[in-house]
C-alpha cells in the first residue's frame, strides 16, 4: 500500500487517516474518535466556515525547532507520545496541530510549562518514558509466518498464540481481548463484501467508523459489551488484514495500544512501489508520500455535472482554483450557499441523478469525496441538520448520495483543523448544500431527478460508478 495510503488508513490520519496513520486498530492524520466514541460526536454543532488563518508564534516555533531534527528522532518523539498516551495519531515524523497539542500535554504531565519545544532533557526523558511503556506491554513487531503481514503484539496482554484457518490468534488469557489477522489469496475475498459486511450495524453493534478506499478499508464500533477494529488491505498478493476486539473495561489501556498496533501494520512487506502514473490532467499519484501540488493544498471536491463543468463549495478567498494542474475559471457563484461552477478539465464521467426529494433521517447515505490517491467513500447516514459521518478534509463539496445512486445534496464547508480521536476522525454532523440551491446555480444544466428507486447498491459499487464524477478542486495560483 503507498505511505499516504497507508497513513490515511491507519485511522491515525495523517489513525490510522491518517497525514493518518491508516487504521490503527481499525491512521497526524484521521483526531478521530476512539473506536466506540458515541453521542457527543453525533451532537457536534455544525462546523462553522473556516476563517483567514492566523499565525500562531508559538507553534510556529514549535515547529521550527521539531522539523530541525532528522526525521527518525522526529519518529520517535511521536512514538513516545503515543506509548505515553498523548498521541493519538499516525507516527510520520510530521509536525502538525496534534503533535503540537500531545507535547504540551507531556509537558503538563511533567510539571513544566507547555510550551511544545522539547529541549534536551525534555526529549531525553520523554524517549525513556515511552520505551519504558512500550516494554512493560511487551509489544513485539514482527512479521506473521501464517499471513506475510508485519504487526506489533502487546504480548504482556496477549499471551496466548494459536493457528486460525489463513491467520493467527493471539488472545489475552481471559479471552476479553482478541487479536486476530487473516489473509487471502487473489480472487478469494472481496474488498468491497467485506467492508459492507464489517460496515454493517445491528441492534447490538454500533459502526463509530468507516472508510473505504481503493486498496484499504477500516472499520470501527462497539458492541454492548466491548469494542472492535477492522482493517483490511488489498495488493497483488491477495487480501490481508487483522481485527482487534476487546471488552470495554480494558478500553483504557486498548485504546492506545490501538494505536501502536495500528501503526505498526505492514500487510504486503516489501512490495515495490507502483510506477508513477502518467502525467496528466487526471493523473493521480498512487505511491509514495502525498505531494501537494504547486497550486497549493486541496480546497474541496467537485462535482462533475457536464464537459468541462464542475460544481463545487469553495470559500470566497478561493479566487484562482485549479483542477488537474489547470486553472478552473468561476462562471458564477451563489455566495448564501457557498456554491461555485467551475469552466475546468473534467474527466468521463456520468453525474448522478437528483432525487427527487431530501432523504429520511436515519437514511444510509454515502458521500464521494476526491482524494490524494483517488476518490474515498465515507458511508453515513441522514441527520436532521445534514449528514453524520466521518469525513476527510478536502469533503468540502462532495456529493452524498443514497443507496440507489441518487444526489441528495452537498457537503458544506468542513473545519480547517478537524480533530482525530484514538487516530479516526469521529462522525460528526456536517450541513449540506440542498438540492434547491443546487438547481438554482445550473439551472437548465442541472442533472435530472428521478422518482424511480433502484436495487440498493453497495458502497463500493457507488463508488465504482461514479469515480469519475468527482475532481479534486486546489487553492493558488
Amino acid at each position: 500500500m503507498p505511505r499516504s495510503a497507508r497513513l490515511l488508513a491507519a485511522g491515525l490520519l495523517p489513525l490510522l487517516t491518517c497525514g493518518a496513520l491508516a487504521p490503527a486498530a481499525v491512521a497526524q492524520g484521521p483526531r478521530p474518535t476512539a473506536p466506540g466514541t458515541t453521542g457527543p460526536a453525533a451532537k457536534a454543532p455544525a462546523p462553522r466556515p473556516p476563517g483567514p488563518a492566523t499565525p500562531d508564534p508559538a507553534f510556529e516555533a514549535a515547529r521550527a525547532a521539531f522539523e530541525a531534527r532528522p526525521e527518525a528522532e522526529r519518529r520517535a518523539v511521536q512514538d513516545a507520545l503515543v506509548w505515553a498516551g498523548n498521541y493519538t495519531s499516525v507516527v510520520t515524523g510530521t509536525f502538525g496541530r496534534r503533535t503540537y497539542e500531545a507535547i504540551g500535554a507531556w509537558q503538563t504531565m511533567s510539571g513544566t510549562a507547555a510550551t511544545g519545544i522539547l529541549d534536551e532533557p525534555a526529549r531525553t526523558a520523554l524517549l525513556a518514558a515511552g520505551e519504558a511503556a512500550r516494554r512493560a506491554s511487551r509489544f513485539t513487531v514482527a512479521p506473521d509466518a501464517a499471513t506475510g503481514v508485519v504487526i506489533g503484539v502487546p504480548e504482556r496482554l496477549l499471551s496466548k498464540r494459536s493457528r486460525l484457518s489463513g491467520g493467527t490468534r493471539w488472545q489475552s488469557p481471559d479471552g476479553r481481548i482478541t487479536l486476530d489477522t487473516k489473509a487471502s489469496p487473489p480472487g478469494e475475498s472481496d474488498l468491497d463484501a467485506l467492508f459492507a459486511q464489517n460496515s454493517a450495524a445491528t441492534p447490538d453493534r454500533k459502526v463509530t467508523y468507516s472508510l473505504k478506499r481503493p486498496d484499504f478499508t477500516v472499520v470501527t464500533g462497539e458492541t454492548t459489551a466491548g469494542k472492535f477494529y477492522i482493517r483490511h488491505a488489498a495488493g497483488p498478493a491477495g487480501i490481508r488484514g487483522f481485527t482487534l476486539a476487546y471488552d470495554k473495561a480494558s478500553a483504557r489501556e486498548m485504546d492506545r495500544l490501538v494505536i501502536a498496533i495500528a501503526n505498526s501494520f505492514v500487510p504486503f512487506p516489501g512490495e515495490a512501489p507502483p510506477a508513477a502514473p502518467a502525467a496528466g490532467p487526471s493523473a493521480r499519484p498512487t505511491a509514495g508520500p502525498t505531494t501537494v501540488p504547486a497550486a497549493g493544498p486541496a480546497a474541496a471536491t467537485g462535482l462533475v455535472v457536464g464537459p468541462r463543468r464542475i460544481v463545487a463549495v469553495l470559500p470566497g478567498s478561493c479566487a484562482t482554483p485549479r483542477i488537474g494542474g489547470e486553472p478552473a475559471r468561476v462562471l458564477r457563484r451563489d455566495e448564501a450557499a457557498g456554491l461555485a461552477l467551475l469552466d475546468g478539465a473534467t474527466p468521463a464521467g456520468s453525474p448522478p441523478v437528483l432525487a427527487p426529494a431530501p432523504a429520511a433521517a436515519g437514511e444510509a447515505v454515502i458521500a464521494l469525496a476526491a482524494g490524494p490517491d483517488g476518490p474515498t467513500v465515507t458511508t453515513g447516514e441522514v441527520a436532521a441538520a445534514g449528514l453524520l459521518a466521518p469525513l476527510q478534509p478536502g469533503a468540502a463539496g462532495a456529493p452524498v448520495l443514497d443507496r440507489s445512486g441518487r444526489l441528495l445534496g452537498l457537503v458544506a464547508r468542513l473545519p480547517a483543523q478537524p480533530r482525530l480521536v484514538a487516530g479516526v476522525l469521529p462522525p460528526l454532523t456536517h450541513p449540506l448544500v440542498g438540492l434547491a440551491a443546487i438547481r438554482a446555480l445550473l439551472g437548465p444544466d442541472a442533472p435530472k431527478a428521478s422518482g424511480a428507486d433502484g436495487p440498493p447498491l453497495t458502497a463500493g459499487a457507488l463508488a465504482g460508478r461514479f469515480a469519475g464524477s468527482v475532481v479534486a478542486v486546489r487553492c493558488g495560483g
